[in-house]
């Protein structure tokens, strides 16, 4: 078997777009760093095949396709000089730039959860490395960059797009496996999850939409005989702490004292 968005050259343009975008990405945060070329494109590569290369390592694919597919990686390489020259024009192409990035997204959520089935893993590893796949490359920038990964700090829907690409996926793919659809049923079913991801990215973009934090509770229900312990013991360290002052409020050795000898 083979994974069904890499099986035509279409895909394999699209998938190479996605790989050009995700490196642009990364490109571009490496020069608001002002790092020097060879930086940038260092950075671009990890942004777009960082993922993959975790996902393969994981499965005992070696080499992994981040450094042994050679169009993969001159396309990564060339996103990286061609943002290091029109980082202006990348920088200003903000909902284009958000549209390939959640295109980049699904596809390789998608084309990293099938992988992993393809080496007989699980239904819940397939979906971890698809996720993997999908954003690891940014997770690995950001660590390079000394900045707080995308995936902590973006407010809107990035994880969860990715991991219900990854589900949907697997479940294609054991419906293909059982003969229950085609491989172009397969397909179009690939084509319209990695949709299903752009638009939810996009809309949670678009319309601000967030998860809910952590709840807001103003009351504490425990059982009253710890509740009571807790009490009595934060009343024993106050008094301990006022018995002992510190040594810099404590009166220093007056003049004819012993201590001042």
């Amino acid at each position: 078997m083979e994974i069904a968005l890499q099986s035509t050259p279409f895909f394999q343009a699209v998938e190479y777009l996605a790989i050009f975008s995700c490196g642009m990405a990364g490109g571009l945060t490496a020069v608001r760093k002002r790092y020097d070329v060879s930086s940038i494109i260092i950075i671009a590569w990890i942004t777009a095949l960082g993922g993959g290369i975790i996902r393969d390592v994981l499965l005992g694919a070696l080499p992994p396709v981040g450094i042994s597919d050679m169009g993969s990686v001159l396309t990564a390489f060339a996103a990286g000089a061609v943002t290091a020259v029109v980082h202006p024009e990348v920088d200003k192409l903000k909902w284009s730039m958000i549209t390939i990035d959640a295109l980049a997204l699904g596809l390789f959520a998608v084309n990293g959860t099938s992988k992993a089935l393809l080496y007989n893993t699980s239904g819940m590893t397939a979906v971890f490395l698809g996720t993997f796949t999908a954003m690891g490359g940014g997770v690995i920038r950001d660590m390079l960059v000394n900045e707080v990964p995308m995936v902590v700090r973006d407010p809107h829907l990035y994880v969860v797009p990715a991991v219900l690409g990854s589900i949907f996926t697997v479940w294609v793919w054991r419906a293909h496996t059982g003969r229950l659809i085609g491989d172009n049923t397969e397909m179009l079913l690939d084509v319209v999850i990695v949709l299903v991801v752009i638009v939810l990215r996009i809309c949670s973009v678009k319309f601000n939409i967030r998860l809910p934090g952590a709840v807001q509770r103003h009351r504490v229900h425990l059982p009253a005989t710890l509740l009571r312990g807790e009490r009595a013991q934060t009343d024993t360290d106050g008094q301990r702490r006022k018995a002992t002052p510190d040594s810099k409020d404590a009166p220093g050795p007056r003049r004819g004292d012993p201590a001042s000898s």
